[in-house]
């Protein structure tokens, strides 16, 4: 269960910094989106309400009839959200005043803790795993979505009734088939992630960009051949590169259960480790680490030491944020005005980059209180396409005004960047865990010109990899594959350096690390995905 809550809160931290670190025009050293389109979202059915605050999927506004008073737990680094442009406008359009608690995402965790310890809870908050959530749904503690189903018009459109994603109602839900998590759809943009390569490096040489993985063998050699003293291919990923390369050779997972994967063609769960691909992988990086295209440190280079070598000659292909190619540039641009990072093809068999998800979970839930009705109906108009334009863009005509299609804010004219982060310290947009559904043309999904020639590389060829199902595990399941995920993990990291490290490591070595895989639990491991996805293909 550790390994679930790390995981979950390092998603939380994710989508509340969503780049402060990086910040150049909202984009994210986090996850992208297998969502194909890149417009604002649809004007729903003309049986939708007319308001004058735009499309409210149904809703009638506003939602109480006397003032009411919300409180909303959330991760933010501003005080003040209470004071917000959108907190305003919230209680303007619903009648709901919002009691916003923020706190950092380097405490909210132990906050969190701390407030459901006391019994005390929030009527909104987030930051549970789904198990957790579950558990306290089960207790009374939270309020189930699916009793209210005729009072969420947007939850049901987007959740029940669209059978691409009514997945979560059978993913999310406890054992008694109650939903307690409200997701967040349409996050992710397409392309986060992937490889990049110094184009003026390649044009210089006279090197195309590679198509298969044979080229991008070849484009290696040739650069070694250029610059001896190089190693071509730096990864700062250390033991995560045999996970971030799985998806080219078709073995990768989704939603953060690697080692498991699916096989579509099989219709059964298997274990990356043990896979005659994830050999295929390991044989392939032992060529490169041989002939020395593949950085020797690649397992312990740092941030600062990869960043030294991408921008030095020393290396001219990595696997990174898509960001990086705008912020390498910027960083050497003095030193290196020809400096030139660019998004390249996948590199595996499949030609396959990570599907990333549609719809994401970080715990949202509702108090089992008093407020819960008022609570589950403010949280489907930030659902619908006008409670989605008004978190992540604002008040058309008073914050922004539209200009091809994209927001302008006049107010931050003389800002170098309008990113998410400047918009939430200056309005309150894009506050955590509010934003349920993105409106596409928010500054997040803005891309300088590289950025979308990666979209378009990917998207136009449709070279993501099938997203695999979400069965969900019982407590005794989700004990064992917490346990034995663990021992698996170490244990093959250890042995996959080793096998691309060693010269003398062969197939009889492979053939040993099977016998050992077994021991530590491979087919426990697995059989619980299986046990838990022949229950999911059962439910109706």
């Amino acid at each position: 269960m550790n390994k679930v809550i790390a995981r979950l809160t390092l998603l939380l931290a994710l989508l509340a910094l969503l780049l402060a670190a990086c910040g150049s025009k909202g984009s994210s050293d986090g996850s992208a989106s297998s969502s194909p389109s890149a417009s604002p979202i649809a004007s729903p059915a003309a049986s939708a309400a007319v308001s004058p605050y735009g499309d409210t999927g149904g809703l009638k506004l506003p939602l109480v009839d006397k003032p009411t008073t919300l409180t909303w737990m959330m991760i933010s680094d501003h005080t003040n959200m209470n004071e917000s442009m959108l907190a305003k406008e919230i209680e303007k359009r619903t009648g709901i005043k919002l009691d916003i608690q923020a706190y950092p995402a380097a405490s909210y965790m132990e906050k969190l803790r701390v407030v459901l310890a006391s019994g005390k809870l929030p009527d909104i908050f987030h930051g549970l795993s789904p198990a957790e959530v579950n558990k306290m749904g089960v207790q009374g503690a939270l309020t189930p979505i699916n009793p209210y189903l005729d009072k969420l018009p947007n939850f049901k459109k987007l959740y029940v009734d669209n059978k691409d994603n009514s997945w979560v109602m059978k993913s999310w839900s406890d054992d008694k088939n109650n939903l307690y998590t409200w997701p967040i759809y349409g996050l992710q943009r397409d392309v986060n992630h992937g490889f990049l390569f110094r184009k003026d490096v390649f044009d210089k040489l006279g090197i195309k960009e590679w198509t298969t993985t044979d080229e991008f063998y070849q484009a290696l050699k040739k650069l070694k051949e250029a610059y001896p003293q190089s190693y071509p291919f730096a990864s700062k990923y250390k033991e995560a590169i045999f996970e971030v390369l799985a998806f080219g050779w078709g073995i990768g997972s989704h939603n953060g259960v690697f080692p498991a994967y699916y096989d579509e063609q099989a219709k059964t769960w298997k274990l990356a480790y043990t896979a005659p691909e994830y050999k295929a992988m390991l044989d392939f990086m032992k060529k490169l680490f041989n002939e020395g295209l593949l950085d020797p440190e690649f397992i312990t280079d740092t941030d600062a030491s990869w960043t030294s070598k991408m921008t030095t000659n020393k290396a001219f292909v990595t696997f990174d944020w898509i960001g990086r190619m705008e912020a390498f540039a910027n960083q050497v641009k003095s030193q290196m005005p020809d400096y030139n990072l660019r998004y390249g093809n996948p590199v595996g068999p499949t030609g396959h980059v990570r599907s990333l998800p549609r719809i994401d979970n970080v715990g949202l839930a509702v108090a089992n209180n008093a407020n819960k009705e008022t609570a589950l109906k403010l949280l489907d108009y930030l659902t619908s396409p006008s409670g989605a334009s008004l978190v992540t863009m604002g008040v058309e005509g008073e914050t922004y005004k539209l200009e091809n299609g994209k927001p302008v804010y006049s107010e931050l004219k003389d800002a170098p960047t309008v990113d998410i982060n400047v918009l939430q310290k200056k309005y309150g947009l894009w506050a955590n865990a509010m934003y349920l559904r993105p409106d596409k043309r928010s500054v997040y999904f803005n891309f300088t010109a590289k950025e979308q020639e990666a979209q378009d590389k990917i998207v136009k060829s449709n070279k993501f990899e099938t997203p695999d199902p979400m069965p969900k595990f019982t407590d005794e399941e989700t004990k064992t594959l917490a346990d034995l995920k663990v021992s698996l993990d170490k244990a093959a990291q250890e042995f996959s350096t080793k096998y691309i490290m060693k010269k003398e490591m062969s197939d009889a070595d492979w053939t040993q690390w099977l016998q050992s895989a077994e021991k530590l639990g491979a087919s426990k491991f697995v059989g619980a995905y299986n046990a838990a996805q022949k229950r999911y293909d059962e439910i109706k």
